[in-house]
């Protein structure tokens, strides 16, 4: 049976930053940066379930230091990234495999709509460019850094 997901990598930020041909691209200060994956056969219904789960995910600290608030309690930012090297098979040999990964034209459907989704909200929000060369920078909040997948 393949499993099928859609898979991100967030980070909780005080800033973050892309440089696409040493030339500024877009940035945000507080929030999250997400790194987005698509695999094979996920589709609009994963999307759209990991959109709803990290608006929702209470990753940031209350008055007491507890991580009890969302993005949309806080208003504060989100960056999407699309990283298709979040599905590398390195359990064969030393070079990672990338045969799940989905092809490129769908895989830049979803992730326009994985951003789409999350602008229905009003928050501000950032992104990189799918499928370029991209220097990332970031200011990591914790550390936190949380993985998931739109199965669980």
């Amino acid at each position: 049976m393949v499993v099928k997901l859609v898979r991100v990598l967030l980070q909780r930020v005080n800033s973050a930053s892309i440089e696409i041909n040493n030339k500024h691209y877009s940035s945000i200060k507080k929030g999250l940066l997400v790194f987005l994956g698509i695999k094979v056969d996920d589709s609009l219904k994963d999307v759209k379930y990991l959109a709803q789960k990290i608006l929702k995910l209470r990753v940031f600290n209350d008055s007491s230091g507890l991580m009890n608030l969302s993005i949309l309690d806080k208003k504060y930012s989100i960056m999407v990234v699309s990283q298709f090297t979040l599905y590398a098979n390195c359990t064969k040999g030393n070079r990672p495999s990338f045969i799940n990964v989905e092809k490129p034209k769908k895989a830049e459907k979803l992730y326009k709509l994985f951003i789409d989704e999350l602008k229905k909200y009003n928050i501000n929000l950032a992104s990189g460019k799918f499928g370029a060369n991209m220097k990332i920078n970031l200011t990591n909040s914790g550390p936190v850094t949380i993985w998931m997948d739109s199965n669980e």
